[in-house]
């Protein structure tokens, strides 16, 4: 199949975790011999920190406007099998309509935030990168949230069919690493977020305060410099997406901390938490609705409600703590690989195209006999 996506960004993991889902995802596509192209938006942060401008799994079409480009993507759609938008493209509630009034059989839209989508389109009736009428248009709604969301967005938001796509990992990528570049007692990576930031300073920032002789690290960019760190934690701006598999390898225990919106869903797993699990780390969480449903609390994840939960955590010996990430490591690899969900994506692409072929044959039978009768 050819598979055309709109996304935020595939170039540049810079400030979101956009970019490392869908690198994953198309890589497994492309593993399954599926051509994928990549529409995204010339954003100035992302032009200027391209760790990604051109990958070999992939055809990358950066495009300044979205009007000026919509010979080049018409062009794109006429062959195309199916084309999905995702969440957070700029003026994407436009592109959409350029791709609903298109001929492409199979449209998608992948919503990589489902919670904080479905709040704004409840308070304010849409978003700039999607409008609730747009929602019935679209043959499947492929959601980052499971769970009760997706009864949600099938009664309130009318939409066709509602799935879970959760992000993926690359095996090739992300596995175990040799060498101790980034040892830690443990390490955070995320983009600030205000909604986040009491739980770093409480699981974090106070715990480091509490462990003086422990060496703790935060990567991530947009942190204020209101945020005072203590000395043993080592800040780290923006790490490349290279270097992500020797943070998680180098930290005895890495913490996960979930969005308000996300926690609140349930059912939401980031993209750090597989990413984490495929190289073997210990990860310590928040807990959410639905988290067992990917990993098993107390063998294959720790979950926090308190600052002492993570303390007591750091002083768990490192035998256990192996035996956590190796637990985690065997889980994901088998159930969150990038070729496990290009495979899920691709059935429910070939359903809708079943479907339609059917409906068609139908109507090729149905049309003498409608003919005789008049």
């Amino acid at each position: 199949m050819k598979i055309v996506f709109f996304g935020l960004s595939i170039t540049s993991s810079w400030g979101n975790g956009h970019a490392t889902t869908y690198r994953s995802l198309a890589k497994g596509l492309h593993l399954l011999g599926h051509e994928v192209v990549f529409f995204e938006k010339d954003l100035e942060w992302y032009r200027d920190n391209r760790d990604c401008p051109a990958p070999d799994y992939c055809r990358v079409v950066v495009v300044e406007e979205w009007p000026t480009a919509s010979q080049l993507i018409r062009n794109e759609l006429l062959d195309a099998d199916a084309a999905i938008v995702g969440s957070y493209v700029p003026e994407g509630a436009a592109l959409i309509n350029l791709l609903l009034d298109s001929a492409v059989p199979v449209k998608a839209f992948y919503d990589i935030d489902t919670p904080i989508t479905v709040a704004r389109l409840r308070e304010q009736g849409g978003t700039s990168y999607l409008r609730a009428e747009q929602i019935h248009g679209f043959d499947i709604y492929f959601s980052f949230t499971g769970g009760p969301m997706l009864d949600t967005l099938r009664r309130e938001f009318d939409a066709r069919r509602a799935v879970p796509l959760y992000c993926s990992i690359d095996p090739s990528h992300y596995r175990r690493r040799v060498g101790g570049r980034y040892a830690c007692d443990m390490s955070y990576m995320g983009t600030y977020a205000p909604d986040r930031q009491p739980k770093i300073d409480e699981w974090l920032i106070a715990v480091a305060q509490n462990f003086p002789l422990k060496k703790f690290i935060v990567a991530g960019p947009q942190y204020p410099r209101s945020v005072r760190w203590p000395r043993n934690v080592q800040r780290i701006q923006h790490l490349n997406p290279r270097w992500h598999p020797h943070l998680y390898s180098s930290s005895r225990l890495t913490l996960n901390v979930t969005r308000r919106d996300m926690m609140r869903a349930g059912y939401s797993p980031s993209v750090r938490l597989f990413e984490a699990a495929a190289c073997g780390a210990a990860i310590i969480s928040d807990s959410w609705p639905g988290v067992e449903e990917f990993l098993e609390p107390g063998k294959e994840i720790l979950l926090a409600t308190s600052q002492q939960d993570v303390c007591r955590s750091l002083e768990c010996g490192d035998e256990e703590l192996r035996a956590i990430g190796q637990a985690a490591q065997v889980n994901v690899l088998e159930r969150h690989s990038n070729r496990q969900r290009a495979l899920e994506l691709e059935k429910e692409i070939s359903g809708v195209e079943s479907k339609a072929a059917a409906s068609a044959m139908a109507a090729k039978h149905l049309a003498p006999l409608a003919a005789a009768q008049v």
